[in-house]
């Protein structure tokens, strides 16, 4: 697939008045609709493209005309959507009545360009060559890249490097749980100790802490080189800072600081040094932590101008810590000029703690802290001054609101409550900012999970290729021994028949466990959305601690389904565990419809069992959002696990919702549609299931009681192996 091209020019007019009601104000303002004009072309020929699904979401539709040009009616923040059958999906938010210019490419097929040449050694090298090249700059094109090197990869050793590289993608673009799942790939083709190191890495990142220790302490350390060796000790020393093992932290680097001083790692030697200091630092030895600042900053001044900003202002940062503001304004000064002369040839993303503005803001911030009012504001203006140039709303905020307390303190209360204002009106902008990257993130999150299912997709649909091959292969030359041997032709007849009965069978295997694989991945996009739309929720309540909450919650029930998604079935305690998570989760958004209870008797030995994952949660999330969300009254939602006898458990999940009659009464034809494809990929789980592992699964659906509210129970028996 193509990355999709698009031009979106707009000016952005921000009109703010300050009333009686600023609030009030501000919500008009916001919900004020306007008249947007644009266009939509090919990028290369600009060619316009009628009939362009144009839409509101969740307003206003239109089409393009034949000229390729719509007019829609849209507010300040609303989304627009921009579909059609030839090129990728175009997500804008909306700013103002604006003259949007989309220009797109005709979307390709995901391995449309993919040659197949097997055992083309160059070509495959420039393949990863190329992913190299786009890995920091367009996540799109070194996927695509790595899709075309895994359809002509020959060895495993190329699989192996193949996984290696996309998981280095998923690392860059900050995507820790793809690129653990990748480099673990790439390990199961080919050990390889760089494999491990970033396996480890990854881990921290993803703040799966106690497996990064495990696969660090798991590398042979007679089998890595000195950088290696240097490597594995500082990202162990960087896990144990982050658990706040302080002490094993100091441990750790002192060990990868003795190896490179030893054998002249010069770059290692200096940033050791550094987090030596911050170790030292975290655990309360500041002397310990300033000396190993001094030899940081020492080592930093003799290797380039940009690594010794970095330690300048890590140490500016510790003699803040230590009330020692002259010591910090002098550091800051000296970086300001240092980062003016670099600036040239490096760009510093806002992100970065080097940016000019920054270092003015701390500059204020601890002439503030000193008292100097007079000095602290020439240098918080002139931060908020390059944070608008350089669009930072965080530090232009952060600057304003310490600007406010500088007028404040030294008594000037008009430009005090001016500045306040002006603080207010970035707070308001940087929460409608943040609320853009949030989604903007979420939907690259699910397009990187898309092309990984691809990819997947793309080698199982390969290992089938050749599996036909192989087949016809074998009946050619069956059907040649035929012709050329009639006394045995009898004798092949019956081989040929007994092999192909076996072929089938192993097809029919195949086939249900491709099965099997298809109605999860269905199941775990649908489970996601549902979960995602609870966090919209919340954000859109202006909710955002709840949504961090859940955020937190959810992430650990991601996990779990994620580890269990590739089995057919998993331990019965597993599966408990996911349950009542998940059910945790719904109570707490529904918490006002219902309780819910988990009971398991105690005769019941879970440990026996085992369950298909996932196998439970859909019943679970019926009950809630289609039987339990529209009761008048509280409800309850009961889930027991109860043994028949030792070879035989019963789950039992009920509630006294509104029952599937009057749920049925009350959806939508679209909603009648999905429950009915999601109940039917259940049904069909257990069907395959039951086939291939003979009747082990048995679910029973009926109303719960006679009551207004029947509510609905499901049993689901399950038999031991």
């Amino acid at each position: 697939m193509k990355a999709l091209h698009k031009q979106i020019t707009f000016v952005l007019l921000l009109f703010v008045s300050i009333t009686v009601n600023p609030q009030e104000n501000r919500f008009e303002e916001r919900n004020k609709s306007f008249i947007v004009k644009g266009s939509v072309l090919e990028s290369d020929t600009n060619k316009p493209i009628p009939k362009v699904n144009i839409e509101i979401l969740g307003g206003a539709y239109t089409t393009t005309d034949s000229q390729g040009d719509f007019i829609i009616e849209a507010k300040k923040g609303d989304e627009l959507v921009i579909r059609h059958r030839d090129f990728e999906t175009v997500y804008y938010i909306i700013q103002s009545n604006e003259n949007i210019k989309v220009e797109v490419r005709p979307k390709q097929s995901f391995n449309s360009r993919i040659k197949f040449k097997k055992g083309d050694n160059i070509f495959f090298k420039s393949l990863i060559d190329s992913v190299g090249l786009y890995l920091n700059k367009d996540a799109e094109k070194s996927i695509q890249f790595v899709a075309e090197a895994l359809a002509i990869s020959n060895s495993t050793k190329q699989n192996a490097e193949v996984y290696e590289i996309l998981a280095d993608v998923y690392f860059e673009w900050k995507q820790y749980d793809l690129a653990i799942t990748n480099y673990r790939i790439s390990l199961q083709n080919m050990e390889s100790n760089d494999a491990k190191l970033k396996l480890a890495k990854a881990y921290k990142f993803n703040k799966n802490y106690q497996e990064s220790i495990h696969t660090y302490n798991t590398i042979s350390k007679q089998e890595l080189s000195n950088w290696q060796l240097t490597v594995l000790y500082e990202g162990l020393g960087d896990v144990y800072f982050n658990t706040q093992d302080y002490i094993a932290s100091v441990s750790a680097y002192k060990e990868g600081l003795y190896i490179a001083q030893k054998h002249l790692i010069t770059p290692k030697i200096t940033d050791l040094n550094s987090k030596l200091a911050q170790a030292y630092e975290a655990n309360g030895k500041l002397k310990e932590a300033e000396d190993f600042f001094n030899n940081s900053l020492q080592l930093a001044s003799k290797e380039n101008k940009k690594r010794a900003v970095e330690e300048k202002n890590k140490v500016a940062d510790f003699q803040n810590k230590k009330r020692a503001y002259s010591d910090e304004i002098k550091l800051r000064k000296e970086a300001i000029q240092d980062i003016k002369e670099i600036e040239t040839d490096s760009i510093f993303a806002n992100e970065s703690a080097l940016t000019p503005q920054k270092q003015n803001y701390k500059i204020g911030a601890a002439y503030f802290l000193q008292k100097d009012y007079d000095k602290a504001i020439p240098y918080l203006e002139k931060s908020i001054e390059e944070a608008d140039d350089k669009e930072d709303l965080v530090v232009q905020k952060d600057a304003t609101r310490k600007l406010s307390e500088v007028y404040r303190d030294a008594g000037d209360f008009d430009k005090a409550i001016a500045t306040t204002r002006a603080y207010e009106r970035l707070v308001d902008e940087l929460y409608i900012k943040k609320e853009q990257e949030i989604s903007q993130a979420a939907r690259f999150r699910r397009d990187l999970a898309t092309k990984q299912s691809r990819i997947t997709g793309l080698e199982s649909d390969r290992a089938l290729s050749e599996s036909k091959y192989q087949l016809t292969t074998e009946r050619n030359k069956r059907q040649s021994l035929i012709i050329y041997s009639l006394i045995g032709g009898l004798l092949l007849l019956l081989v040929a028949g007994y092999f192909m009965f076996k072929n089938i069978k192993q097809q029919k295997l195949n086939n249900n466990l491709l099965a099997l694989k298809s109605l999860r991945s269905q199941m775990n996009p649908h489970f996601i959305f549902n979960a995602l739309n609870s966090v919209n929720s919340f954000i859109a309540s202006n909710d955002e601690r709840t949504a961090n909450k859940y955020l937190s919650d959810f992430s650990l029930l991601m996990r779990a389904v994620l580890e269990n998604s590739e089995e057919d079935f998993i331990p019965l305690e597993k599966e408990i565990e996911l349950i009542e998570l998940y059910t945790k989760l719904e109570h707490f958004r529904f918490k006002d419809k219902f309780d819910y209870s988990i009971t398991i008797d105690e005769n019941v030995k879970v440990e026996d069992f085992q369950i298909p994952p996932m196998l439970l949660q859909p019943y679970i999330e019926n009950a809630v959002w289609h039987g339990l969300r529209y009761k008048k009254e509280k409800g309850k939602l009961s889930i027991k696990i109860s043994q028949r006898n030792i070879d035989e458990i019963m789950i039992t999940i009920a509630d006294d919702g509104i029952g599937r009659e009057k749920s049925k009464a009350l959806k939508t034809q679209n909603q009648q549609k999905q429950n009915s494809t999601g109940m039917g990929n259940i049904k069909k789980r257990v069907a395959i299931l039951n086939k291939m592992y003979k009747d082990k699964v048995d679910v029973f659906i009926d109303d719960y009681n006679e009551a207004e509210d029947t509510g609905t129970k499901v049993v689901v028996t399950l038999k031991k192996d």
